[in-house]
């Protein structure tokens, strides 16, 4: 029962406002990441610090400091584009890793998840957000509706690899994700835990060593 106009001052009073969401233990994340970019990323750090440590070492001239800008350049990138990534989902809210910006969406606020060309999730104000960590394959939609197509012809379900127990039609890794998503907007988006305002942070991190050494090469690029 709320307590009376006028006694939320009173001395020894600990309840939450009305509006505060019942406080509790955080749900485990699920975690959402691109294996295909993560192998990828890997690989260009490999190249970049073997060319680049090389240079540094036993390059001449301007050409250690033209390798060492390179490098606080290019790391970085790389760093947002394919390790960062990473979509975490809990009872909660969604929080979204992009490469420049991190996300917090509590699933009150969550409008709709798209897919297309690529996964977003609209929030209630209309604000649209990419899901970098959860990119869309054509190619393995494809594949799925052939084996979808086989299925049906044959009157059954063809079960993808490592789907030990099909439910239902068969879908892309990313559409089951999305989907996954989806009833979790729908299960969790009216419970009282589940409200509150959306938040962007840039990633710091990520942009200030990528314009330092962008300011850097330009320099030495400038002064010949």
């Amino acid at each position: 029962m709320p307590e009376p106009p006028g006694s939320s001052d009173s001395p020894g009073s600990s309840e939450p406002t009305p509006s505060s969401p019942p406080s509790g233990p955080e749900s485990r994340d699920r975690i959402y990441r691109s294996p295909a970019a993560i192998g990828g990323g890997v690989l260009l750090l490999a190249i970049a610090g073997w060319l680049g440590i090389d240079a540094l070492i036993v390059g001449k001239g301007r050409t250690p400091w033209l390798a060492l800008a390179g490098l606080i350049l290019f790391v970085p990138l790389v760093v947002a584009f394919t390790l960062r990534p990473a979509v975490f989902a809990n009872d909660d809210r969604l929080r979204i890793r992009n490469p420049f910006r991190v996300i917090v969406l509590p699933w009150g606020t969550v409008e709709a998840l798209r897919s297309g060309y690529s996964n977003e999730v609209l929030d209630k104000s209309g604000t649209k957000y990419q899901l970098w960590a959860i990119p869309v394959s054509l190619r393995a939609r494809k594949k799925a509706a052939r084996q979808q197509a086989r299925a049906d012809k044959e009157g059954g379900e063809v079960r993808p690899s490592r789907m030990p127990e099909p439910t239902g039609p068969v879908r892309a890794h990313a559409d089951q994700i999305m989907d996954e998503l989806r009833e979790l907007v729908v299960a969790r988006g009216p419970d009282k835990r589940a409200q509150g305002e959306p938040s962007v942070r840039w990633a710091y991190e990520i942009v200030a060593p990528v314009l330092a050494g962008a300011v850097l090469l330009a320099i030495l690029l400038a002064v010949g």
